[in-house]
């Protein structure tokens, strides 16, 4: 792609900040805080059972189970999306020349996002709750795209779940009370992927600006595809029966749509307005996100 001048010198500060001024976990967060009873882990408008009446039949340890529970698995698909994105990357520069820009920008990115995968694999460690990990089709898929799809597919789908991770970054710096360590990597996850997103609306620009309409409905099926298999990771059967709940299966018949219409409204915003950006919506691709999310 090509820069203008002022784009180049942002970039290269942005390279020179990486390198002299790294934001590194190890020291960025309270590793030795230690958990108190007052210590939130979710807020509650991201919790899947909130807004139903099973929620209210719960004690006030299995509602903290539930939380923890669900952020673990927020964290895994973070980190399990920008392990993703890292192998894009890696693809994206393999041609290009050592000293080219994009080059020495996007390895110093590679750096980062490997320091955030270890971040957040370190506070799933520290809630002490191994994930559920992914489905067979979700890990496949997560491959194909990322090795095998056209490199702008691959990108559109690690935009989206770096999106929808940055909202719910969002809502854990704000929420008063949340666990420290959990504001913490938030607020380290929003400062570094803030400098990255002078490359990220360049590359984006560069391929939606030349995509026509087949491609661009397809990228918005992309997205669609990514923001329910973040769904998918999120809420799950197992979780209602470990926390005791009866039945658990019928519990998350009733969960997954009541907190998919919560979810659009919550953290879909920027989505929208990301899909809106490439003219995502149309004749053949709202039907579907109607039938998905039930917009």
């Amino acid at each position: 792609m090509i820069y203008s001048a002022e784009d180049t010198a942002q970039i290269e500060r942005l390279i020179r900040i990486s390198k002299e001024k790294p934001l590194l976990p190890e020291t960025f967060i309270p590793w030795e805080e230690p958990e108190q009873e007052h210590h939130v882990f979710l807020p509650e408008q991201l919790v899947s059972l909130v807004g139903l009446p099973i929620y209210e039949t719960l004690s006030v340890a299995q509602k903290r189970e539930l939380a923890r529970r669900e952020v673990t698995q927020a964290l895994y698909a973070y980190c399990w999306s920008e392990g993703l994105f890292s192998v894009f990357m890696t693809r994206y520069i393999q041609d290009k020349m050592p000293d080219d820009l994009e080059r020495r920008f996007l390895l110093c990115e590679i750096i980062e996002e490997s320091r955030h995968q270890e971040m957040f694999a370190a506070t799933i460690k520290k809630l002490g709750r191994s994930p559920l990990p992914v489905t067979g089709f979700q890990q496949w898929f997560g491959g194909f795209a990322v090795r095998i799809c056209p490199a702008d597919f691959a990108f559109i789908s690690c935009l989206t779940v770096e999106m929808l991770a940055d909202r719910y970054g969002e809502h854990l710096r704000q929420e008063t009370g949340i666990f420290p360590v959990l504001q913490k990597i938030s607020q380290l996850h929003n400062i570094e992927e803030a400098r990255h997103i002078i490359f990220t609306k360049a590359l984006l620009k560069h391929y939606t600006d030349g995509a026509g309409f087949l491609r661009r409905s397809w990228y918005s099926i992309v997205v669609l595809f990514n923001i329910r298999f973040f769904l998918g990771t999120y809420v799950r059967t197992e979780i209602y029966r470990d926390i005791g709940l009866k039945n658990p299966e019928k519990v998350f018949r009733q969960a997954f749509p009541h907190y998919r219409s919560r979810f659009a409204q919550e953290c879909l915003g920027t989505v929208r307005e990301f899909v809106d950006s490439f003219q995502g919506y149309n004749f053949l691709t709202r039907p579907l996100w109607k039938w998905v999310l039930k917009m």
